[in-house]
């Protein structure tokens, strides 16, 4: 059994839980998580032994557009999830709440929550914040739902921020400690640290018990997420936290070119692809 594998402890048939992620940070197994959007890529990554798949509001910008996460909504979303649901068997699926369904009280949190959970099938859903938002971590969590939390670059505070740019440093680096313990003991599952300095990163990983995904977080977490776009070469200028392991970009556009050229010259369809 390959090293991507052993998170479901050679389990088959059965979807990876919250407790498996749990026990994989106690044994010290690091794993892997990326982003999927529809049916064909998320079979992909589940084949691949990918234990957990995010359908962010990142599909703010790979699948629809926008030049950021906020204008994405539930329903821009909710197809999505269930999509990457049906199209995998073993991966847990963690739904974004998108900007705006979660922020104003703890009771609209457990109705976006709850919608993505009866209507798309998603396990788990992550919401962005720190102290501001524990009570909706705790009133989620209290309903059964699990909750990844996601603390540095906030990608919904972008506005507030003044751009993206590197979260955490100096002072701010124990406020964020002080967020990440807050919402551990509020009942997250689990932590997204998002472009904060690698040894911040190790310091809150190594404070608390649930595991830790970073995002341009160095290589002390427990977990790394990217999103699929970035790490197959379809982004132009990715982050500086980004490796490209595939140049798709390239390989889409020779295809693109050598399809066009057989359409024009005839040479396709080819007899061999003509129904008698």
């Amino acid at each position: 059994m390959s090293s991507s594998t052993t998170l479901y402890g050679g389990a088959q048939g059965r979807r990876v839980t919250v407790r498996d992620l749990a026990a994989a940070k106690e044994r010290g197994e690091r794993w892997a998580m990326l982003t999927a959007y529809d049916a064909m890529t998320a079979g992909v990554f589940d084949a691949a032994g990918i234990p957990v798949l995010l359908v962010g509001d990142s599909a703010g910008m790979v699948v629809y557009g926008h030049e950021s996460t906020l204008p994405v909504t539930i329903d821009d979303l909710l197809p999505l999830t269930a999509a990457v649901v049906r199209g995998s068997s073993r991966a847990l699926v963690v739904a974004d709440l998108p900007f705006g369904s979660y922020q104003s009280s703890p009771a609209q949190a457990l109705e976006s929550a709850a919608r993505f959970m009866k209507e798309a099938g998603a396990h788990a859903v992550k919401l962005e914040g720190g102290r501001r938002i524990l009570p909706q971590v705790e009133a989620l969590v209290s309903a059964g739902v699990p909750v990844m939390a996601h603390l540095g670059l906030t990608p919904q505070s972008v506005n507030v921020f003044g751009g993206y740019r590197v979260q955490g440093r100096g002072q701010a680096g124990d406020e964020l400690m002080a967020d990440a313990k807050d919402l551990e003991r509020a009942g997250a599952f689990s932590l997204v640290l998002e472009c904060v300095p690698g040894d911040l990163a190790q310091r809150v990983t190594t404070s608390l018990a649930i595991p830790t995904i970073g995002i341009g977080a160095g290589p002390a977490t427990d977990a790394q997420v990217l999103v699929w776009q970035d790490l197959m070469g379809l982004t132009p200028r990715p982050a500086k936290f980004v490796k490209q392991y595939a140049d798709l970009a390239a390989t889409m556009d020779r295809a693109a070119r050598a399809y066009a050229d057989d359409v024009r010259s005839g040479a396709f369809p080819a007899p061999e692809h003509t129904y008698s």
